[in-house]
């Protein structure tokens, strides 16, 4: 099919099932997808640019559907996500001008797909490290299934005595008492990548929530699909605004999403905090190999 806005050529039914197994990832990580669908986008051949707005587009409806499952189940903190939001837009707008910047330059593929290839190898191997700790310590709790232990637990305490004012209370994460500052910087960050490599980056934020500010594992789940939403929106007008958004390639890829999202929602009711980012460590992986596939086709073409 032929999509005008962005003069690409891609058949539906690849955007269909790309959109549905995003939304399953989805919806189980707590995480947009981005790190799926952008690297989809790039690897048959369209822009940087549209791959980010267009990715932004397609992640909020998905993601509203996934969150509503996460509410009904529980799993959202709706104090934290609200408070978040300030730190998400402003980081956000950061991001989309650094797009607008480099495409003047026309390095956009090149310097947003290396630096994806980055971010996307790093998170895999700290949350690999972080699991090999946690299982060869041979904890209780990761073995047995049972609890949401993370080897990391000694960073959220360090984040948590934190006491530049003013300081909040979030009793859905289970946490006493944080400054308002360690979650807005927390949130700065995940709207920083959301608005320069596309995405709610819930890959970002969500390890951000579990090994920073110390939220549960299924907690960080839904509340980062609510505050995806939200980055996703805004991100999505700010590229709009700024030519970068294929809508009609959006839609396509959203019927499968929300099939996918509400499936991968469900499932995470059977999985412990540790086996849900053990489960999670390969998927960006596959993203940042769709990134230098399509790197290095460019490469050769010129």
């Amino acid at each position: 099919m032929d999509f005008l806005i962005s003069q690409q050529h891609i058949g539906i039914v690849y955007l269909v099932f790309i959109g549905f197994v995003i939304g399953v990832f989805g919806g189980f990580f707590g995480v947009g997808g981005s790190f799926l669908a952008g690297p989809a986008l790039f690897s048959v051949g369209m822009p940087m640019h549209f791959v980010v707005g267009t990715d932004l587009a397609h992640i909020v409806g998905k993601s509203i559907v996934a969150a509503r499952k996460h509410w009904s189940m529980g799993n959202v903190d709706m104090k934290l996500a609200l408070l978040m939001v300030i730190g998400t837009i402003i980081g956000s707008e950061i991001g989309a001008q650094g797009i607008q910047a480099l495409r003047k330059t026309g390095a956009t593929d090149t310097v947003v797909g290396v630096v994806f290839v980055i971010v996307l190898m790093s998170v895999s191997a700290v949350m690999a490290w972080e699991l090999w700790r946690l299982f060869r310590k041979g904890g209780k709790q990761a073995n047995s299934g049972k609890g949401d232990a993370s080897a990391f637990s000694h960073v959220s305490k360090a984040a948590q005595r934190i006491k530049l004012r003013p300081m909040v209370a979030l009793p859905q994460s289970g946490i006493q008492q944080i400054s308002i500052w360690v979650i807005l910087a927390t949130s700065l960050i995940g709207g920083l990548f959301s608005g320069f490599l596309g995405g709610g980056a819930g890959y970002i934020r969500m390890p951000l929530l579990v090994y920073v500010l110390g939220v549960p594992t299924h907690v960080a789940v839904g509340t980062d699909l609510f505050e995806v939403v939200i980055s996703a929106s805004y991100g999505t007008f700010s590229h709009a605004m700024k030519g970068n958004v294929d809508i009609m390639v959006a839609l396509v890829m959203h019927t499968g999403a929300a099939i996918g999202a509400q499936i991968g929602a469900l499932a995470t009711q059977y999985f412990t905090g540790p086996k849900i980012r053990l489960a999670f460590i390969p998927l960006p992986l596959i993203g940042a190999g769709l990134i230098i596939y399509r790197l290095l086709a460019l490469h050769h073409l010129k």
